[in-house]
């Protein structure tokens, strides 16, 4: 057997003509062959194989399915190794011809060094995720950099088939299915950094829309005292983390760090004392000494039967990516009750909310108000570039409208842009959160079924929310008020001053 044998015939050819080099053993190529293949090409395949062949002749999707296999890869091709591509975005895109036909192409490598430049330039400005949006007229590229979509590219609409072709082989999945949405996965390295890709597909009208979520490995090795918390809200959550049973909650919106979060928390957990287990959907890193196991609905893993399957393996603590329906709720409360810790998430706008969710799904109160130890509201707000931010003018008016004091410090500064953040005035994140300890009093308020709108009082009585949290980010020049707004309720931004 030789190294990739597959990478003898060029991938356009293998896919137009229907012939791929499976295996080469002794002096013999393994070739299969699809039902509408060019026999007269097989000449070529003797060639390139430099053996005798022996032929296997396999239908359409079988085939397709084989050559997205064989050609799949574990990184990005050569383009992305210990170095950055030779070329920027820029100029692949230069070199992109605005409506050819890249069939025809002599090779796919005008496809792969896009692709190759496309990756290289999210990772150099630190994006999170690349949407690739076919419309009637045209393919949109863009990148989510700092929890904001930015437009990098409008290619040709006929370019797009052969670009999501190349990430489907790349993330392992089958290029001949087109009609519905598939999931996948790729590793790449850069320098020192590993990242894993996410890769979504999508049938849209006009053609297949892909996202790529770029996941840095180095993220899930973030310690608590990384996520940049409040010293008081940071003593609260050890204490919590601490506790030997119970249901620890992280709130907030898709891409608010609550993954990151939960991670930094086991982190500290695991000391090779306990066993730590999870169930995610997916599993975003992975964690050495952590048994994690990924949700797939298909075959009935859930994240209810994951959980119910987790507490008969003898966990201590328990990750559960999402609470998301009765059924894994009433798991959690259990697993809680028998003497567990469990960690989990809820899609709500604040820390309060999240008890008003549980109820609404059919969680008794009393149950709630005797599991629950503790609920995190974060958000993600953008920092203001250090090297081109500018005092802001308006001082007297801000210090008015934030309500400061005369002998109380505070630093406003304007976003401006310059060549390090790439215009926008902003480089980077920083977390701003509440941290509500369910404690007796909000205990019987639960059990009592007591407001949201009163618990909050209860338990935050106007300070360190979401909202009084980032204004003082912005009082030392963090970061602006039109980012706490952007992020926190405008009722609670404006009751916080902002």
């Amino acid at each position: 057997m030789i190294d990739k044998p597959a990478h003898l015939l060029r991938y356009t050819f293998a896919r137009d003509y229907g012939l791929a080099i499976v295996d080469v053993d002794g002096d013999v190529a393994r070739v299969a062959m699809r039902d509408d293949a060019m026999v007269t090409m097989l000449p070529e395949v003797r060639r390139a194989a430099g053996k005798r062949l022996n032929i296997e002749k396999i239908g359409k999707s079988a085939f397709d399915t084989l050559l997205s296999e064989l050609h799949a890869v574990d990184a990005i091709d050569s383009g992305i190794g210990d170095e950055m591509p030779a070329e920027s975005l820029d100029q692949a895109l230069e070199g992109m011809p605005a409506a050819a036909d890249l069939l025809a192409s002599e090779d796919d490598a005008p496809v792969i060094r896009l692709i190759n430049s496309l990756i290289a330039e999210a990772l150099k400005n630190s994006a999170s995720d690349v949407h690739l949006e076919p419309f009637e007229n045209r393919l949109s590229v863009r990148l989510r950099v700092d929890g904001l979509l930015t437009e990098v590219a409008s290619l040709a609409p006929r370019m797009a088939p052969y670009i999501v072709s190349r990430v489907k082989v790349m993330a392992r999945l089958d290029i001949a299915e087109k009609r519905i949405p598939q999931d996948g996965r790729l590793s790449l390295k850069l320098g020192n950094r590993e990242f894993d890709v996410r890769v979504s597909t999508l049938p849209t009208r006009h053609g297949e829309r892909v996202v790529l979520r770029l996941l840095d490995a180095s993220q899930a090795h973030l310690s608590l005292e990384d996520l940049g918390m409040r010293t008081d809200s940071h003593q609260k959550l050890l204490s919590l983390l601490s506790e030997p049973n119970g249901i620890i909650l992280v709130t907030g919106p898709t891409g608010s760090g609550k993954t990151t979060t939960l991670y930094a928390g086991l982190g500290l957990l695991n000391d090779q004392s306990r066993n730590i287990m999870t169930v995610e959907d997916p599993v975003e890193y992975a964690l050495d000494g952590v048994s994690q196991t990924q949700v797939n609905p298909k075959v009935g893993m859930t994240f209810a039967s994951g959980l119910r399957a987790i507490l008969r393996q003898d966990p201590d603590v328990v990750m559960v990516g999402e609470i998301r329906d009765m059924e894994t709720a009433e798991m959690a409360i259990q697993a809680s009750l028998t003497g567990h810790l469990v960690l989990s998430t809820v899609h709500t706008n604040s820390a309060v909310a999240a008890v008003t969710r549980l109820r609404d799904m059919g969680v008794e109160p009393f149950l709630l108000a005797s599991t629950v130890k503790g609920i995190l509201a974060q958000r993600l707000v953008r920092k203001l570039c250090d090297e081109c931010k500018t005092p802001a003018g308006n001082t007297a008016e801000l210090r008015d409208r934030f309500d400061v004091a005369d002998d109380e410090k505070a630093t406003f500064f304007s976003p401006v842009g310059c060549t390090e953040c790439g215009g926008k005035g902003y480089r980077g994140r920083i977390g701003i959160y509440e941290l509500a300890l369910i404690d007796s009093d909000l205990r019987r308020m639960i059990q009592d079924g007591a407001s949201e709108q009163d618990m909050e009082a209860a338990a935050f009585g106007g300070y360190n929310t979401l909202a009084s949290n980032g204004r003082a980010l912005v009082l030392c020049g963090v970061t602006t008020i039109e980012e706490i707004l952007r992020v926190s309720r405008i009722q609670e931004a404006t009751h916080a001053g902002v």
